[in-house]
């Protein structure tokens, strides 16, 4: 499946069906992120059950911390 994640089209592994497959997928599941999905954020409690879908536009916010 192909999806466009901030901004570049990027070709996902069958086994990322959902946002926090995805987050995990990305590295990014244990830090704050925000999740908007064809321009509607998800809540972070919806993530397991939030499917992704060929083609969706995904963004995909997250903090670093420093100084």
């Amino acid at each position: 499946m192909y999806c466009i994640i901030n901004g570049e089209t990027i070709h996902l592994p069958a086994h990322v069906r959902t946002v926090a497959q995805l987050l995990h997928h990305f590295h990014i599941h244990k830090k704050i992120a925000i999740v908007e999905i064809n321009m509607h954020i998800v809540p972070k409690e919806d993530y397991e059950h939030t499917a992704i879908a060929d083609g969706d536009r995904i963004e995909i916010v997250h903090f670093v911390g420093g100084g």
